[in-house]
């Protein structure tokens, strides 16, 4: 019987806690950047060079860099338990979180030479692959109608074209490109002809390319970026030339679980700190954790959190066993959105007035905790996916 009972106690706190020794690595980190930090970045619409530095060292950012490579090979699962915590403790995770899925194409679609130059130096930090040039003005979600174009020209490619909202482009020393190598009218199918890139951004940086900041009500560090001839060299094309758009979806389903858990670590500050100030606030006499109008939309909030930690819980486990996740892991990111944003509503509504103080904290999560329902894929894009290849509906676009 003792030995059931223990097997019953591993199981809970697996699903309750797994990689509880991570998560404690993390909190103990971000226990360092608290959020007088974070807001001092804010003003200066800054980077978070030091904390990015501080996750590097420890090898977080690395995580689904096999260790072959100079990572540590982890799952998915322990990736996104990193990102969660991240933002679980106060910190915010998406400075360093497309260092972890953008790779990810370079990982399996790149050749040997691409993968033992660039990934040890990613994971050691003395390369940062954060930038991730898809979206443009014209085609948003549209993405087989970009019109950035990569020419081939002897020895290397010229791109022309624009991107924009590419978060982390003044910060990151490379960028992963997808461009039209083959126009549109020429090819038979249109997810055809797009083709992937490594841009050396440092390196290109006035001589091709040029970034403009854009002013965003978060700090993500957004901008636009223009390429202009812009000369890549043609051994820096990632796997087959117009092939990139399989390539690039390749990698979406990791970013949609580990955005997903991301978003439950922001929603679940949220809560805590909407309990503890619940608890904490009198007012007639009582704490206004103890009337139904407070304690009913926060339990609320607690069931919206679980059942999207339970998803994004599901769609890792079918990642990591290479199994096929496109609906799982679209459904996670889509109730994760949600119940992230609803936590951070109720949390502000129950600290009423104080919720708007910025040392509360708790409005710059409740900004940050909106974007998840548009990036990186809307709340509409996700249920067409649902409604044609899960239900059988005719496609709707």
């Amino acid at each position: 019987m003792s030995t059931l009972n223990e097997n019953q106690t591993d199981a809970q706190m697996s699903l309750a806690r797994d990689y509880p020794e991570l998560r404690d690595a993390v909190q103990r980190i971000c226990s360092q950047f608290p959020g007088s930090y974070w807001r001092a970045l804010e003003r200066d619409s800054s980077y978070p060079t030091e904390f990015i530095t501080a996750l590097t060292q420890a090898g977080f950012l690395a995580s689904l860099i096999p260790e072959e490579y100079g990572g540590s090979g982890l799952p998915l699962r322990a990736a996104a338990v990193i990102l969660e915590e991240i933002n679980a403790s106060g910190c915010v995770a998406s400075p360093g979180h497309a260092q972890m899925y953008i790779m990810g194409t370079l990982l399996r679609h790149g050749n040997e030479t691409q993968k033992s130059y660039y990934l040890p130096k990613i994971a050691s930090g003395e390369l940062r692959l954060q930038a991730f040039g898809v979206t443009e003005p014209s085609s948003g979600s549209d993405t087989t109608s970009l019109k950035t174009t990569a020419t081939k020209k002897g020895d290397h490619y010229e791109v022309n074209g624009q991107k924009v909202w590419t978060s982390r482009a003044l910060h990151s020393d490379l960028m992963l490109l997808l461009a039209r190598t083959t126009p549109l009218s020429e090819v038979t199918k249109k997810t055809d002809g797009l083709s992937v890139f490594i841009v050396d951004l440092k390196k290109s940086l006035g001589h091709g390319v040029e970034i403009r900041p854009i002013d965003a009500m978060i700090n993500h560090g957004a901008t636009e970026v223009f390429f202009d001839q812009l000369q890549v060299p043609v051994e820096n094309l990632i796997g087959q030339e117009g092939k990139g758009f399989k390539y690039i979806l390749d990698g979406m389903n990791a970013e949609r679980i580990l955005v997903g858990t991301e978003a439950v670590g922001d929603g679940r500050w949220c809560l805590n700190h909407a309990v503890k100030y619940a608890n904490d606030r009198k007012v007639f006499g009582r704490s206004i954790g103890k009337n139904q109008g407070v304690q009913f939309p926060l339990a609320r909030a607690h069931v919206d959190l679980e059942v999207a930690d339970t998803m994004c819980r599901k769609a890792a486990a079918q990642f990591d066993a290479q199994m096929e996740c496109g609906e799982a892991a679209n459904i996670a990111k889509l109730v994760a959105s949600e119940a992230a944003f609803k936590a951070a509503d109720v949390a502000m509504q129950t600290l009423g007035g104080f919720s708007f103080a910025k040392e509360y904290e708790l409005e710059r999560k409740w900004r940050e905790s909106r974007l998840y329902q548009i990036a990186p894929i809307s709340t509409n894009m996700i249920l067409s996916y649902i409604a044609q290849h899960v239900l059988g509906l005719e496609r709707s676009y």
